[in-house]
């Protein structure tokens, strides 16, 4: 079995994505990395490259502005970087810049990706995702947040990167998956408030006009992470991997878990969601076999 892990990155850096703990994450279940570096304001290029040179292979692009809408160049990057795996692999493990996987899932992944190695009506297999908020300490238990995402994909080309690469499509169909007992821990709401408030900026400008992005984010201040509806204290450890970064956390963020923000509606759902596990009304980018 031959496994290629592949990723997009650009001003890593310049916005505090902790790219590096991401990309050592996948590298024990892979063969090779395929990372896409886009032309950077920073030396991302240069912090990719000192990662590991015996599996990481660089791809140097440019992000289209034009693609903004609905962040569109989000899954253009994906593909570019999905396109220059190798030939001979049977899986692919994607992940984000701001996604780690913990090694404790090592075993569970790599024994599925075996299993359904040569079950062809498997296209992917599903992870379910934690979220963190603020702090290294509290994550997103509302239904802001996705519960499962597909994160590993056959190596087929009729496989590519859906709208703003929150998942993938084959031919444009949704692609049949087996759900794993891993999780995907999601640090993207996680560093000093100054750069979320950067990150925000220029995200959202993946999305949004510049008149839009203008009008609610001020680069100069710093974000304000009290606006969220509801968090729960994270009783879990993490991934080695990012255990020097947590230690250099330099910002102050305290939550009453007790205290939800919620109307009528939502707040009724997430009680609903959280005595019977149902999410109503899940938008679900798979389908479960």
């Amino acid at each position: 079995m031959f496994v290629s892990g592949f990723t997009f990155v650009k001003n890593a850096v310049k916005l505090d994505y902790p790219v590096v703990e991401a990309i050592k994450s996948v590298l024990p279940l892979v063969d090779e990395m395929v990372v896409a570096v886009g032309k950077s304001e920073d030396n991302t290029r240069e912090v990719i490259a000192s990662i590991d040179k015996t599996k990481i292979r660089i791809i140097d692009t440019v992000w289209d502005d034009s693609l903004r809408e609905g962040g569109k160049v989000l899954a253009v990057e994906t593909d570019k970087a999905k396109a220059a795996i190798s030939t001979k692999a049977n899986w692919l493990v994607y992940i984000q810049a701001d996604e780690c996987i913990h090694e404790k899932y090592y075993p569970e992944i790599r024994r599925n990706m075996e299993v359904y190695k040569d079950q062809g009506q498997v296209d992917g297999l599903l992870f379910h995702y934690t979220h963190f908020y603020g702090s290294y300490d509290y994550v997103g238990d509302s239904r802001t947040w996705y519960r499962n995402e597909i994160r590993i994909i056959k190596n087929n080309p009729a496989i590519s990167s859906w709208k703003d690469a929150q998942g993938f499509r084959k031919s444009n169909e949704k692609l049949n998956v087996i759900p794993i007992d891993a999780h995907i821990y999601h640090y993207g709401w996680v560093r000093h408030p100054k750069y979320m408030m950067a990150k925000a900026y220029e995200a959202n400008k993946l999305w949004h006009s510049d008149e839009w992005v203008e009008e609610r984010f001020d680069p100069s201040k710093d974000f304000d992470y009290s606006a969220i509806d509801s968090l729960k204290p994270f009783k879990g450890t993490h991934p080695e991997v990012m255990q020097e970064r947590i230690n250099r956390m330099n910002w102050t963020f305290s939550h009453d878990p007790s205290q939800k923000k919620f109307g009528f509606k939502a707040g009724l759902l997430y009680f609903i969601e959280k005595y019977t596990g149902w999410r109503v009304g899940e938008n679900k980018n798979y389908k479960v076999m």
